[in-house]
């Protein structure tokens, strides 16, 4: 460690003794920093935060809010606070080192160092360290508390003679999971209980109970035994089909509650079987999971659930005999149960019946074959990619827990989601289902869905609206349905109690609905900030300000912040600062966040819902930060991460925003490095629009010198000022600060456009906001390329094919060919993608056969041969988003036609690079390309020679030599 710091300061003192900073390079990303997890106890008075690098080990801080000190922990992780706030828990993990070598050598988990749990007492300081353990978990919102299960270190049991890991190890985690010890240490006494066998565990939030499943240990087989004569391949055949079809039964379970005030175990059920789904109620004082005594090889098990009120001594076993379930339907495992918060409902699973396979059917003998049928709901390919949720899938039924013999089936087949109204408190659920306008959404994107009142009791449907384009909202304590419509920009409140729908927003001259949108479709709202006490009011944004809508249109509806944010061009929202607060009271003062469109600074104002005056400013800064603050739950002290392109992001603490106190320094090297600054850039395109865009330069930047100048683009990237731009290898996104450190200029133009011309709005401007920077003597005319990546491939394929203003360009998962990318797959979700070409992001409003022209006229593939721009494409085989046969349709066109290509496949990597060593392989790519056509470098030997099928994985080609591409 001195070693380090001794080299640290030697690298600063060399800085400032020879006035020069070096360029970032490639080395540098590994150890690059970031804010992680942070969390502040309730009381206010500590605060947790993590700085983790890119790739390595993290450090855990305890800051103190009173005496201002803090303290660090080397590869803390994981940190949780007790609700008494008196205690912090984490887990340390093994050097990531080490990690990383049982990873790359495949070697099993046991061969790995196990994570160390810490305890610190925040009234003492002193820390414990307890070696060993798995996870830990405590209540989170009462007592001092924490249960750990320890790794079983002697166990040697589960390793084989070969170091290898066995890949069905982790196919199912908890329900092969080993017993292991679980221990519970009352904290402020530093008592501990050990139950052995534990696998399964969960605190009440009160930490006033603890339930917990016990498995019987599988007894230890002598390992010569694997040596029996009698092995299955020596078995005959109907010794082999006796032994699949005999049960294979669980081993003993059993479930165990403990009282922690009292100390008292009681055991509540134990089987020859599987329990799991454990879940309390509010209070601790009823309990529900799910359980089977079907044998373990069943293929299809049957399954009860178990409710116990340890306050009412009441006991309720529901299986698919007792619990008059409908015809052919079964109680789920696959649903954890849920109580109302008043603990009045239990909410749980129900499902059809499975269909069991047929496993004596030889797989060669019959087809595997999907069948798509144009009446299908979904396309097989979404079929498929959501087949394992749907085989999990279950619906909601409901048991009224004062009559635990009762319950109502009140979800089906036909609906898509179920909705909770009042924290599972109301007498009603909302229902949602799209069915009869699925198929629509191939070419439309968003579906119409028809929303439904359910009755918990009696399973009776209200029908709210039907085929709504748009979205539904119900108000936190139930009264009130807000409605918002696409189609007609409108906004409406349903009143539950007298079933009226009225409308809030008519006659009011400003815009509800996305101002800027630019899409062949209906632009959306910009959505609900929040609610008022007693269900009043409900608050909604505009694009700048916010207006309260009185849901019973008792009242006109008020602009609570004054006009204050149309008249500043400020976007204001509210914040949530504790997930048990659902409204706010109307007269107590609030924060707000503050974006300010034309500067970019961020900062917050204070005002309160009923207040007829201006917010009041507390703070605005040239930063980005303030969108999202954390709040000690029972203290006014919050805590808020800022940063700036300059300043690396850091953690601040504060009462009231005025004053912060920072804790954090991250990246203190970055000032060893040649940084940049970032301004906006303001210009008028040849058709008159106006448009703004970031300009990034060195931070050595002389006006006396000219500049070759990247321009990487997406949509609108203006907002992004004063982001910071970490060094870091990108998924194959331009990486501006490692080239701006290189000396580039990088410019993101902001794009509008035009349905029926993404194409030609691209070229717009991109190519005025360049010909405005081209006016600046610093800026080389003659080396300028782009970069972009999906949406922004393509753009850089379609301005290679119409102008040749460019020196070089970079094209990342580009669509080339509108009319064959049509009718393809998006794999990822499964869907097809044409709803992106006639109402999404391509633009162009109209279906292929309606304007086979205008798909032609947007493709870069038909004018290809005009390209004089030398090019590198990124085209990956797993590509999840775009069919990466796009780019070798790119790539084989400029082949074809003798055009300096290259393209670059990572092999099983999607879209947006996954992999980070892949990531840091592009980066590479990247530099020498531009660095080749923009700065006169020598050119690599993957753009030369290229790299040969029999030297993959041998030589990457990143050698430099005079060889030209």
């Amino acid at each position: 460690m001195k070693l380090k710091c001794t080299v640290f300061i030697l690298l600063i003192m060399t800085c400032f003794m020879y006035g020069q900073k070096q360029p970032l390079n490639h080395s540098v990303y590994d150890s690059w920093q970031n804010i992680g997890a942070r969390k502040i106890s309730n009381d206010g008075k500590w605060i947790a935060y993590s700085v983790d690098v890119q790739e390595g080990n993290p450090n855990l801080f305890l800051y103190s809010v009173k005496n201002k000190t803090s303290r660090q922990f080397a590869r803390g992780t994981k940190v949780d606070i007790t609700s008494d706030s008196r205690f912090a828990v984490f887990q340390i993990r093994p050097l990531y080192k080490d990690i990383k070598a049982v990873k790359d050598k495949k070697l099993k988990q046991s061969k790995l160092t196990k994570d160390t749990l810490a305890i610190v007492d925040f009234s003492n300081g002193k820390t414990e360290k307890i070696p060993n353990v798995k996870e830990f978990k405590i209540p989170e919102k009462g007592g001092s508390y924490v249960a750990y299960l320890l790794e079983n270190v002697k166990d040697k049991s589960s390793d084989d003679s070969s170091d290898k890991e066995d890949g069905d190890e982790k196919k199912d985690e908890d329900k092969n999971a080993k017993p292991l010890q679980l221990v519970v240490r009352n904290l402020l006494d530093g008592k501990s209980t050990i139950y052995d066998n534990v696998f399964r565990y969960e605190f009440s939030k009160n930490g006033k109970q603890l339930a917990f499943v016990t498995k019987k240990p599988e007894e230890k087989k002598d390992k010569d035994k694997k040596e029996d004569k009698n092995s299955d391949s020596e078995k005959p055949a109907d010794k082999k089909d006796s032994d699949k079809s005999k049960p294979k039964k669980y081993a003993l379970q059993t479930v165990q509650i403990v009282d922690l005030q009292k100390g008292v175990v009681n055991k509540i059920s134990e089987m020859e079987g599987d329990f799991s789904q454990l879940s309390f109620d509010e209070e601790g004082n009823q309990l529900a999971f799910v359980g089977t005594s079907s044998a373990q090889n069943d293929l299809v098990k049957s399954y009860q659930l178990y409710y116990f009120n340890f306050k009412g001594n009441k006991k309720e076993t529901l299986n698919n005999e007792n619990a008059q379930m409908r015809n052919n339907w079964v109680i789920s495992e696959n649903r954890l149960p849920i109580f109302s918060k008043n603990g009045k409902q239990l909410y749980f699973g129900v499902a059809p019946k499975p269909i069991a396979k047929d496993t004596a059917m030889i797989a060669n003998d019959h087809a595997v074959v999907d069948i798509w049928n144009y009446k299908d709901d979904y396309l097989q390919t979404v079929q498929l990619k959501e087949l394992k949720n749907d085989l999990k899938k279950s619906y909601a039924a409901v048991m009224q827990t004062e009559k635990p013999d009762f319950f109502r089936n009140i979800d089906n087949v036909d609906l898509d989601t179920l909705r909770l109204v009042n924290e599972g408190n109301a007498e009603f659920a909302l229902g949602i289902t799209s069915i009869n306008n699925r198929i629509s959404s191939q070419w439309n994107g968003s579906t119409k869905k028809t929303y439904f009142l359910i009755d918990n009791k009696t399973g009776e449907r209200t029908e709210i609206i039907k085929d709504l384009d748009g979205a539904v909202s119900i108000s936190p304590l139930g009264k009130f349905v807000v409605i918002f419509d696409r189609e007609k920009g409108k906004w409406l409140s349903y009143n539950i109690k007298t079933k009226q729908t009225l409308p809030l927003n008519n006659g009011l001259s400003v815009s509800f609905v996305d101002e800027e949108f630019d899409m062949p479709d209906f632009p959306n709202s910009y959505g609900i900030a929040s609610w008022t006490d007693n269900d009043e009011s409900v608050i909604i944004k505009d694009r700048f300000d916010l207006w309260e809508f009185f849901l019973n249109s008792s009242k006109k509806p008020r602009n609570m912040t004054n006009g204050f944010g149309r008249k500043n061009k400020i976007t204001f929202d509210t914040y949530s600062l504790d997930k048990d607060i659902k409204s706010l009271n109307r007269k107590s003062s609030i924060y707000l966040s503050a974006f300010n469109n034309i500067s970019k600074a961020n900062g917050i104002f204070k005002t309160s819902v009923q207040s007829n005056s201006d917010p009041v400013k507390i703070k605005m800064e040239d930063t980005w930060g303030y969108r999202s603050i954390q709040k000690a739950k029972n203290a006014d002290e919050y805590v808020l991460i800022k940063e700036s392109y300059t300043d690396s992001p850091n953690i601040f603490a504060t009462s009231d925003f005025s004053e912060q106190q920072k804790l954090s320094n991250t990246n203190p090297q970055q000032t060893l490095y040649n940084w940049g600054r970032d301004e906006l850039i303001n210009w008028t395109t040849p058709k008159g629009n106006t448009s703004t865009g970031i300009l990034y330069k060195p931070e050595n930047f002389d006006p006396n010198k000219k500049y070759p100048m990247i321009v990487y683009f997406y949509e609108k990237l203006s907002d992004n000022l004063n982001r910071y731009v970490a060094p870091a290898p990108t998924p194959s996104r331009l990486n501006i600060s490692y080239f701006v450190s290189n000396g580039y200029l990088v410019f993101t133009p902001d794009i509008s456009y035009t349905d029926g011309l993404p194409g030609e709005s691209a070229m717009e401007y991109i190519n005025s906001g360049v010909e405005k920077l081209k006016q600046n003597s610093w800026v080389d005319g003659s080396k300028v390329g782009i970069q972009g990546q999906s949406w922004g491939g393509y753009q850089v394929a379609y301005l290679i094919a119409h102008t040749d203003m460019y020196a070089a360009a970079w094209s990342g998962a580009p669509v080339v060919n509108m009319t064959s990318a049509y009718g393809g797959i998006r794999w990822t979700s499964g869907m097809n993608r044409q709803f992106q070409y006639e109402k999404s992001q391509s633009r162009l409003g109209k279906n292929l056969w309606d304007a086979p022209d205008l798909y032609i006229k947007n493709s870069p593939l038909f004018t290809i041969d005009k390209v004089k721009t030398p090019v590198v494409i990124m085209s990956n085989d797993k590509d999840g988003a775009v069919p990466w046969y796009q780019g070798i349709e790119m790539f084989t066109a400029l082949r074809r036609l003798g055009k300096p290509v290259w393209l670059l496949n990572y092999n099983g990597d999607d879209h947006n690079l996954v992999k980070r060593q892949n990531r840091k392989d592009i980066q590479i790519r990247e530099q020498q390309f531009f660095d080749y056509y923009l700065k006169g470098a020598k050119a690599p030997v993957w753009m030369t020679k290229g790299v040969s099928a029999t030297q993959k994985g041998k030589d990457w080609g990143f050698e430099l030599t005079e060889d030209k591409p």
